[in-house]
């Protein structure tokens, strides 16, 4: 049954690459279908062809002078590398964007790139820029909640991700750290741990370390203040 499944979405998946390819050629200065391909084939993990797709497609509307279809074609090309790992890549090309429907995207990008990064710092003040764009992205939200956290600013993290849990209870990440920001808070945190369980139990498995870690770092800070 999965093997169908997987064969199926493979097909579906052909096909589409088939007729954005087929689109592309019947009209080759439509930037939406090099985009839309390139990021197909980034989800595919098509990454060399999808890189190659969005260097061609760069090219062409450089040369053409159109600012739109250049800064779509970054941040797509910026979200290829970003997948890849070539963080420092996907951070200049996201820095380029100036169109103003992608603005809050290409911050939110940035913020993730530098919590990739565990450049803190540099989150907070890309995230806070794209909440100022987008307060009600439940990503924004999340990419700020986590650089609070990791900042051990447990307050503030709580706020994020609580109002994320407001409209979007069905996340595991944010369920489980806003677990962990219970547990730094010494507030009831097992329904939060319980929750992102039930939800998806291979992101509570490979998280569980860091409820071990909270523990043991307050642990450490009570044993200080006790002395």
């Amino acid at each position: 049954m999965a093997n169908e499944k997987q064969e199926a979405q493979k097909n579906q998946s052909e096909q589409l690459v088939h007729r954005l390819v087929k689109a592309i050629d019947e009209e080759p200065t439509k930037f939406n279908n090099y985009y839309d391909l390139g990021s197909l084939l980034t989800r595919l993990n098509d990454y060399v062809q999808a890189e190659e797709l969005f260097q061609k497609a760069l090219g062409i509307f450089e040369q053409r002078g159109d600012q739109r279809a250049t800064n779509f074609l970054q941040y797509g090309l910026g979200n290829l590398y970003y997948t890849v790992g070539k963080i420092d890549e996907a951070i200049k090309l996201y820095n380029k964007i100036d169109d103003d429907k992608l603005k809050a995207d290409a911050y939110l990008m940035l913020a993730q790139s530098y919590m990739k990064k565990k450049q803190y710092k540099q989150t907070v003040a890309y995230g806070l820029t794209a909440y100022d764009l987008s307060a009600d992205d439940p990503e924004i939200n999340q990419v700020l909640g986590d650089s609070m956290l990791a900042l051990g600013e447990f307050e503030k993290a709580k706020q994020y991700y609580d109002q994320i849990l407001l409209h979007h209870p069905g996340r595991a990440d944010t369920q489980f750290n806003r677990g962990l920001v219970a547990m730094a808070l010494d507030e009831p945190y097992k329904k939060y741990l319980s929750q992102a369980r039930q939800l998806d139990l291979d992101y509570y498995q490979k998280s569980e370390k860091k409820i071990s870690d909270i523990e043991h770092a307050l642990q450490k800070l009570n044993n200080k203040s006790s002395k």
